[in-house]
């Protein structure tokens, strides 16, 4: 928190406030939930930013997608329509958000990938379809208490808990800590590899002052696959000018530092509308090196939205590469978050 924070707390006290009453309201069957009509799992969080929605959302889709007939819905931040809208083979980011359009992009025709403010609107509209499906994961949508979901996954990260945060604007928290008993399971995202059974049982204890006692609380870390290629002729190369529009780049960087030699590192804003105009500063960057010496690599969000402006997968003559990310659970952790979903969704 920035020290000069506390300077906001009357407006995070009376926001705060608000919250709490519309949750009350809502917890006292003042103002109704929808049930959703669908078996539904629901991925959220309690704060603004990155906190790892998508790869998790990612996850669930290839936990269940060979089973269950399957479709996603989330608002789609960031298009330039309104309404309800399937994700189709002509979609564009513009036309349906980053992250609809990341997920269509790797999973085509295996799920139905929906976008829709009105949350209860569209489920209604998902339910009536001729080939409705069996299991519906919406993203971001913990805060939209008029749609209730049969299963709902809070995710906090490891470096910046929900616990240590405070209420806007004085924090990054869109409600009180305690909207997290709302969740059937805390997954402490991004978490290191290993951690030590210490670490683990206090942050356990520290979700549970909130949370509730029995709260399950699992872990989940980032994994990277290797660079892929927009273009199947490009040929990689270790030395990278690596480039992102993504909330948090921490983890990304220091992968990529770490694994690559990163000449340099651009950082664009969250959910950023690339420019012809960005692309060209890149290439004229590009010319002060060897042809073939480089490549540009960045995220798969990043990626179907250059590749789109660019469909022949080039910047100028320099290959764009994309650094597949997707979560990764201890297999007890996996097992049980798996479990608890079948007990609460499907029984």
């Amino acid at each position: 928190m920035h020290p000069l924070a506390f300077l906001l707390y009357p407006f995070a006290l009376l926001f705060g406030g608000i919250t709490r009453l519309r949750n009350f309201l809502y917890d006292q069957g003042v103002l109704k939930s929808h049930q959703s009509q669908t078996p539904s799992i629901l991925v959220g969080n309690l704060r603004v930013g990155g906190t790892g929605k998508t790869p998790m959302v990612e996850f669930l889709i290839r936990a269940f997608k060979d089973e269950r007939k399957l479709a996603t819905l989330s608002r789609g931040y960031g298009r330039k329509t309104k309404g309800f809208l399937q994700a189709l083979p002509d979609s564009s980011p513009s036309y349906i958000g980053d992250e609809p359009f990341q997920i269509f992009q790797k999973f085509g025709n295996e799920i139905k990938v929906f976008v829709g403010e009105d949350r209860i609107q569209a489920e209604n509209v998902i339910h009536q379809l001729p080939e409705r499906p069996e299991l519906l994961i919406l993203d971001d949508a913990f805060q939209h208490r008029s749609f209730k979901a049969h299963f709902s996954i809070l995710l906090s990260t490891w470096d910046d808990p929900f616990f240590k945060d405070y209420l806007m604007p004085m924090g990054r928290l869109r409600e009180s800590r305690k909207g997290a008993k709302r969740a059937d399971v805390v997954v402490i995202s991004k978490s290191p590899e290993r951690i030590e059974t210490d670490q683990k049982n206090e942050i356990i204890r520290e979700v549970r002052v909130y949370a509730g006692l029995e709260k399950p609380v699992l872990f989940s870390s980032i994994g990277y696959g290797d660079p892929v290629a927009i273009s199947e002729q490009s040929q990689f190369s270790k030395k990278v000018i690596l480039f992102s529009g993504i909330a948090q780049t921490d983890i990304l960087e220091d992968y990529c530092r770490k694994n690559f030699e990163v000449l340099n590192f651009h950082k664009f804003p969250d959910h950023y509308d690339y420019t012809e105009e960005d692309l060209a500063k890149l290439k004229r960057e590009s010319e002060s090196y060897p042809k073939g010496e480089l490549v540009f690599l960045t995220t798969e969000k990043d990626g179907v939205k250059v590749k789109n402006l660019l469909p022949n997968g080039f910047l100028g003559e320099i290959p764009i590469f994309v650094l597949p990310i997707q979560v990764v659970f201890s297999p007890e952790d996996e097992q049980k978050l798996i479990d608890l979903i079948q007990q609460k969704v499907f029984t």
